[in-house]
């Protein structure tokens, strides 16, 4: 297992840090060198053996790389079905539900990501009923206690984010999937900001299926999202948004309909997403390599760092305080947040900013802690010296 420290020796794997101060892993995390020459394998494959790629390799990616996320998620092999997106690893899960019953209700938060939410809320026109639990006191993160009040005999689905995408705040998931177990409701959980920076058992858990994606913490890139399905659920779950790919023989093109796989390949779609998978390979690999407790060590002490001197600095925090009640991320209110966030990018220092949260600073595992107070002292000098004035006009852009 890495320690803390020996993680300083990944830094050279990451082209990016050679340039720039990389602060923003909660939202892309850094490419790894390795990654060019997986997609390079891909082209040269593609171009020397054609279509006979598919047998030699290209068919099972997405199931290697899904057995690699499993271990990162503390869940067993056979069980994670790769995605494009969570809106589509969203879709295939609740096609497995019918809202036309009694136990018909859609618990969820309003500090889940929106995404979710749009996707949770286009099911009331097929039946749901909606129920949207309000965030803590501090607004920093799900009110545990109103959703566990709203849990009952009629609800069919529990749906919760792991870590909130703007305070960092992680919430205490135990209680809720105990209530939801207790009262026969179906719980889906969100890590995409969790997974790679917080260590997860999420067998252990009970819960029932999780999304999530390698585009952030776990430097895999876009088009690397995933669902994982309880072992125990995933036989009894038949997707009406399903593909070739879930067939048992998807190669016999059987005209008698879909056959159904017995593994986490039941909620496959159709021909996989193969120049992404290679893309994301390096990444997913390091991650896992270097172990999410030893990156959660480290990401505790960059973060405390963090805080630390933001305080010293006289920013103010938008994230919990207690290391342990925080993910990979803080959050801090700073005036005119965007316009000193693209004053930052102009000095080559990498984070972002979002609404009603501030600009969020996100350190990773191959980050130091100079990185960290250069950022800071960065932000005070840009609010000191007004150099965000020139950035007040522009339009926002991703990021």
């Amino acid at each position: 297992m890495s320690t803390d420290t020996s993680l300083l020796s990944y830094r050279e794997r990451f082209p990016i840090l050679e340039r720039s101060n990389y602060l923003i892993n909660n939202s892309l995390g850094a490419v790894p060198a390795a990654a060019r020459d997986y997609v390079n394998e891909f082209v040269e494959q593609w171009e020397t053996r054609g279509v006979r790629s598919w047998g030699d390799s290209w068919w099972t990616l997405q199931e290697r790389i899904g057995d690699t996320i499993a271990g990162v998620l503390g869940v067993p092999t056979g069980t994670v079905s790769m995605h494009q997106n969570i809106a589509v690893a969203l879709e295939m899960i609740l096609s497995c539900f019918t809202f036309d019953g009694p136990r018909n209700k859609i618990v969820y938060s309003a500090l889940n990501f929106p995404s979710d939410q749009y996707i949770y809320e286009a099911r009331e026109r097929h039946g749901a009923r909606l129920v949207r639990t309000p965030a803590s006191a501090d607004g920093l993160v799900t009110d545990v206690e109103a959703m566990l009040d709203a849990i009952d005999d009629e609800t069919l689905l529990v749906a919760i984010d792991h870590v909130m995408f703007r305070s960092s705040a992680i919430v205490d998931i135990a209680p809720i999937v105990a209530k939801a177990r207790e009262r026969g409701a179906f719980v889906i959980l969100d890590v995409f900001h969790s997974v790679g920076t917080v260590p997860l058992a999420l067998h252990d858990l009970g819960v029932h299926a999780v999304v999530g994606g390698a585009l952030k913490w776990m430097c895999g890139g876009p088009g690397n999202c995933f669902l994982y399905v309880h072992p125990d659920e995933i036989q009894r779950l038949q997707p009406a948004f399903t593909g070739w790919a879930a067939h048992k023989d998807p190669f016999a093109f059987s005209p008698k309909g879909q056959d159904y796989r017995d593994d986490g390949g039941r909620f496959h779609t159709g021909t996989p997403n193969v120049p992404a998978l290679c893309a994301g390979r390096a990444g997913i690999e390091l991650v896992a390599e270097a172990t999410v407790e030893a990156i959660r060590a480290r990401s505790q002490r960059l973060t405390t760092t963090l805080v630390d001197e933001a305080l010293r600095a006289g920013l103010t925090l938008r994230s919990p305080s207690n290391a342990a009640q925080r993910g990979g991320h803080v959050a801090l209110e700073v005036p005119h947040g965007y316009a000193v966030c693209q004053a930052l990018s102009a000095r080559e220092i990498v984070v972002d900013f979002r609404p009603d949260a501030g600009l969020r600073v996100a350190p990773h595992f191959y980050n130091t802690e100079e990185e960290v107070l250069a950022a800071v002292r960065a932000i005070r000098e840009i609010l000191d010296g007004g150099e965000y004035e020139r950035f007040l006009s522009g339009d926002r852009k991703p990021g």
